[in-house]
């Protein structure tokens, strides 16, 4: 697998200027640190090339776990992700939410479905959070959640993406990520790379 493409994706998504105080890296762009592979089974490779974590298309899913410490109470958390090769979902991205978790899904069913997975049993395709959005491949996202009590808002590239009120609702995981808890990033049948991970209180 050649990952060259990365080189020529527009870094205009990672808008310039010093990161705002507080922010917590997650990758140094060496080595995965914290990180490991996550054990899903039909994973592909997961490797550190050219500052980026590389994930392999899986059958499915291919992934990384974060084991280090962990953000509590209302926090934000950016990731800058590109998809590589494949038409699914590059960003799984699953989190801590109080108690529970959930995952951001960017890209799946084909390509365009996003959302939350899951409110009240209900996966990002079949929930109030599904939204409809094409993802160029080689092009770096900066996705930005921002977790508080009782809402979830995403960013993406600096705009408002999609926002759930979380009161009244139950939350939960599919079962092919649970292996991503509490905090780690997947991709299903795609190549992904992750550029940048870094986390802040709120």
């Amino acid at each position: 697998m050649h990952w060259l493409v990365l080189g020529l994706v527009s870094t205009a998504a990672c808008h310039g200027g010093p990161p705002p105080a507080g922010w917590i890296d997650l990758f140094n762009g060496s080595t995965l640190g914290g990180f490991v592979p996550t054990s899903f089974g039909g994973e592909g490779e997961v490797a550190v090339r050219d500052g980026a974590i590389e994930l392999g298309i899986g059958s499915p899913l291919t992934g990384v776990t974060w084991t280090g410490a962990l953000p509590t109470g209302a926090y934000e958390l950016e990731v800058t992700a590109a998809r590589v090769v494949g038409g699914d979902f590059f960003c799984g991205l699953t989190f801590p939410v109080g108690g529970d978790h959930l995952t951001l899904v960017l890209g799946g069913w084909g390509g365009t479905v996003c959302g939350l997975s899951s409110l009240d049993g209900l996966d990002a395709a079949h929930n109030a959070t599904r939204t409809l959005r094409r993802f160029e491949t080689g092009r770096l996202y900066r996705i930005v959640v921002t977790v508080a009590a009782d809402t979830i808002a995403v960013q993406v590239d600096g705009e408002p993406f999609l926002t759930a009120d979380l009161r009244g609702h139950s939350l939960s995981l599919r079962p092919e990520v649970e292996l991503s808890r509490p905090l780690g990033f997947a991709s299903f049948a795609t190549a992904a790379a992750v550029r940048s991970v870094r986390w802040r209180g709120r």
